[in-house]
């Protein structure tokens, strides 16, 4: 018989407070237009993106992420040093250790949580929110920041017709803590990674290390293998992550997708038949693809305009590079 005495968490968790984060720069489409080929009616046409934000020297992966945290926490209600563990998804912090989470722990005043990064593209938002109800239910932590951040403007090929229009830069943060009923749902997630390809980094690092390659790596992909993966598999994650929740469409409030693309997202609607009645995030509009960012940047504009509220039922979900996706049903803040 083991001797260890069980964990003592909550019975649930909850989303308590969201925050983000844009930089000041806006960048419409006619500046990509300087460097490749295009115009600015295929870049809508094929995206749904007019502007994106693109981060200063001093608007670094630390800083906007400490300014999305702040306003998270101020949300939630808490301090900083009550948050216990401090989880930070992000595929462009350069630094390959330490984690920027420690330092991003240190400058909100949280003390000495639990910090360290994960790196799950587009989906990592997802991941780190589940980990963190893991952590609350467990009982590790009572409260956990959940942050998602990217500079991928450090990572765009100006000069790729494909993905020189697709990124911007922000962070979006949330703060996780107990709950007495179930409010954020099972999580349906996983990985192709016999599909990692099409998403992928174009020069490892040790190649430009080495200086065999001079151009500094960017992110690149094949866009219609993955617009076909999104559309048609990430629809059928999604309902799962539905089922698993117990929700039906028609219960359904609000759709907060990883914002790729426009067209991905109008898409995936119709493919679940989602009622006129669900609001459904489009904030790849003005915001650009922001990674793991993009989640908790369109739930904060969501809220703050109005076009959802507090306790509403959102189905989120991420998909992207490895390829990697999660979704789940959450109540918002």
């Amino acid at each position: 018989m083991s001797k260890i005495k069980p964990s003592k968490g909550a019975p649930y968790a909850r989303i308590m407070g969201v925050g983000g984060y844009r930089p000041v720069r806006v960048v419409p489409n006619e500046v990509i237009l300087e460097t490749i080929d295009s115009s600015d009616e295929w870049i809508r046409s094929r995206s749904g993106i007019a502007t994106r934000h693109w981060a200063s020297p001093e608007e670094t992966v630390a800083a906007m992420s400490v300014e999305a945290a702040g306003k998270a926490i101020a949300d939630a209600g808490i301090t900083p040093e009550q948050i216990g563990a401090v989880i930070v998804s992000t595929v462009s912090h350069f630094k390959q250790t330490p984690a920027i989470a420690t330092e991003i722990a240190d400058r909100i005043g949280a003390g000495r949580p639990a910090a360290f990064d994960i790196s799950a593209a587009c989906a990592g938002f997802v991941y780190g929110l589940t980990l963190a109800k893991g952590m609350i239910v467990e009982g590790s932590a009572e409260h956990v920041l959940v942050i998602g951040v990217e500079r991928l403007s450090d990572l765009t090929d100006l000069e790729d017709r494909a993905t020189a229009f697709l990124f911007g830069d922000g962070a979006g943060a949330v703060v996780v803590g107990p709950a007495q009923e179930p409010q954020i749902g099972p999580t349906v997630w996983g990985s192709e990674g016999d599909k990692s390809d099409t998403i992928r980094q174009t020069v490892p690092w040790d190649d430009f290390h080495a200086g065999s390659q001079e151009k500094f790596p960017a992110i690149t992909q094949e866009g219609q293998a993955v617009f076909r993966w999104a559309v048609f598999e990430m629809a059928k994650v999604a309902q799962q992550a539905l089922d698993a929740a117990g929700i039906t469409p028609q219960e359904l409030d609000v759709f907060i997708p990883h914002q790729a693309n426009m067209r991905i997202i109008d898409s995936m609607v119709k493919t679940l038949k989602l009622p006129d009645s669900v609001t459904v995030a489009r904030d790849v509009e003005t915001t650009g693809n922001t990674s793991a960012a993009s989640i908790p940047l369109a739930m904060e504009r969501i809220l703050a305009t109005g076009q959802a509220k507090s306790g509403d039922t959102a189905l989120v979900i991420g998909f992207g590079a490895g390829l990697v996706y999660a979704a789940t049903v959450v109540t918002l803040p």
